[in-house]
């Protein structure tokens, strides 16, 4: 794709899953990689692989909703260089019908799925504004479009990142900083092998897989393409919209 090579690429959540999907990508596109994640040891190992590859990639062991550590890590990538562009990838969830969960999980997937790219953002944008370039993908969620069941809280965060996505678009389009937003459809991942265990695990796949029209959950690796396209530069007049990702299961005109 083009643009991509030597630019500086900042992934949260990259230590497994689709953000580590997207590390390896931009990391063949030539990108270096910066890699955020809680587990720090995730990161470390995503890192090593690429560079094990011929990449370039750094790994910052980082709670993206402890303000202070993403501003101080932003720090240490912008003392270095242009941030070029930032993938707001890292998320959590526990499926548990609303009605059931109480104000201890509302808070922690408000501080993980909201306030942690809002704390990045925060830190981000003001240096691709005085760059006069940079580009966010946003990964939200097709829970926050159409909804989905055990997923309220989780889903609300999701709508207000497309909404916050849109929002910024708009106040940065003349600052030649664009933001898009991916939403994935059911995945495997880590985060969804998590919801349930044997049985319920195997009857949640099923259902999922009879309802999304191509007949699969998504993988990790069905996301880089369009995540490292809305990064480069042949997405230059692409800004505010909101791609989904899910095999069919939604579809909007």
């Amino acid at each position: 794709m083009k643009g991509l090579n030597g630019k500086r690429v900042i992934v949260t959540g990259g230590g497994s899953g689709i953000g580590s999907a997207a590390c390896h990508r931009f990391a063949e596109e030539g990108a270096h990689v910066f890699i955020f994640d809680l587990n720090g040891e995730a990161a470390e190992k995503t890192a090593a692989d690429i560079v094990e590859r011929g990449g370039t990639a750094s790994a910052f062991e980082v709670d993206i909703v402890n303000r202070d550590a993403v501003l101080a890590a932003v720090s240490v990538i912008s003392a270095g260089g242009a941030i070029d562009v930032l993938i707001n990838n890292a998320g959590w969830d526990q499926l548990l019908p609303f009605v059931e969960s109480d104000t201890d999980l509302w808070t922690k997937v408000i501080d993980i799925n909201l306030y942690g790219p809002l704390n990045m953002h925060h830190a981000v944008l003001p240096i691709m504004k005085r760059q006069r370039h940079g580009r966010v993908v946003n990964i939200a969620s097709d829970a926050g479009r159409v909804g989905s069941s055990g997923e309220a809280v989780y889903s609300a965060c999701k709508g207000g990142i497309i909404a916050f996505t849109k929002t910024m678009a708009r106040e940065l389009a003349r600052s030649g900083v664009q933001l898009n937003a991916v939403c994935p459809g059911p995945t495997d991942t880590p985060l969804f092998s998590s919801f349930a265990e044997g049985d319920t695990a195997e009857k949640i796949r099923t259902s999922l897989e009879r309802a999304i029209p191509m007949g699969r959950l998504a993988q990790p690796d069905d996301f880089p393409g369009i995540i490292c396209f809305l990064a480069s530069d042949d997405a230059g007049f692409i800004t505010g919209q909101t791609i989904s990702v899910s095999g069919g299961l939604t579809m909007h005109g």
